[in-house]
């Protein structure tokens, strides 16, 4: 197996199922159709990585969706105060209405439709379920061409453009074909970072769209990457690409993300020297390091030639810093 099949390989164990992807937009669209149709909605669209098709898998378990309200309908929704747990109480009572499990008029599929501080947590199947998907439905306004979503936590409005990290990421893929699919497989290695507590999937996407480059081998676009995302993220905090938003994780382990960064660096960087001098197991083997067992093993007896000796990473010591 070439390193380019064994990319390809990887790549489907990355990918979410096709059937799942049907399963889920099949899902969205019936939340569009049903909420849709109500005398107060101005329109509904998918946000989130299913709209921008940055999901992994093996299995979907949640989409997002926005819902734009009219605010002629709603007198007092965008300004501080209850309006932005009203908003999400009457989003909820919506989905209970069209879409509830026991007296739906659509149909019957959301168990439990619970607002939670900017949207509407739909279940489809029962919380708790490790395997259960779930709608995440936000009400919102428009607002100077972008929008305004509640935030039941500080009583406010806030505003957000979801649609312009979709546009973005569109453009990225429309000059690379490639951007899109390995915008998957980081996502996929942030499971892997060493960091206290957690990478949200779309602080790794949000990197991607400033430092993934186009135009290179995916080997290369990934070595290139991983440099330049730790630099910047030992610079300074990773942020709303639509400048609205402010940090999109601020409890992030921002010293960890980066040395896990910088190890993956180091690993890519001798991975690719590796494919350069022909040593492509050795090459895979590294790149093995670098995503996991999921990235295929070299098969076969080595080609006779000259070994190439691989210094081993030690792991970078995490030292006390600001965190932005």
């Amino acid at each position: 197996m070439s390193l380019g099949a064994a990319f390809d390989a990887f790549q489907k164990q990355v990918d979410a199922n096709p059937t799942q992807v049907t399963e889920a937009r099949e899902r969205r669209e019936m939340f569009k159709t049903s909420l849709g149709g109500e005398s107060d909605v101005v329109e509904v669209w998918g946000s989130g990585s299913l709209r921008r098709s940055t999901h992994i898998g093996p299995k979907i378990h949640d989409l997002d969706l926005v819902v734009v309200f009219n605010p002629d309908e709603h007198p007092g929704w965008g300004e501080p105060g209850d309006s932005a747990a009203d908003a999400l109480n009457v989003l909820g009572g919506k989905v209970n209405k069209l879409l509830g499990a026991t007296n739906g008029t659509v149909a019957k599929l959301v168990r439990i439709a619970s607002p939670r501080n900017h949207a509407v947590k739909c279940f489809i199947d029962l919380p708790g379920d490790d395997n259960g998907f779930t709608v995440d439905a936000m009400p919102a306004l428009k607002h100077y061409g972008a929008l305004l979503i509640p935030e039941k936590n500080s009583s406010l409005w806030i505003s957000a453009d979801p649609l312009y990290l979709v546009e973005e990421v569109k453009k990225r893929n429309a000059d690379w074909d490639y951007f899109l699919r390995m915008v998957r497989v980081l996502k996929a290695w942030r499971k892997r970072a060493e960091v206290e507590g957690k990478v949200k999937s779309l602080v790794m996407e949000v990197l991607a769209l400033h430092h993934l480059p186009g135009g290179f081998s995916r080997p290369e676009a990934l070595k290139r990457f991983f440099t330049a995302a730790a630099t910047a993220v030992g610079n300074g905090p990773v942020v709303d690409p639509a400048g609205l938003c402010g940090e999109i994780q601020p409890d992030l382990d921002r010293m960890g993300l980066r040395n896990s960064l910088l190890d993956a660096a180091d690993l890519a960087d001798q991975a690719c020297d590796a494919s350069d001098e022909g040593h492509a197991d050795d090459a895979k083997k590294l790149w093995r390091e670098v995503f996991g067992t999921d990235f295929p093993a070299p098969q076969g007896k080595p080609k006779a030639g000259p070994a190439l000796i691989v210094p081993a990473v030690a792991p970078r010591p995490i030292k006390d810093a600001p965190q932005g």
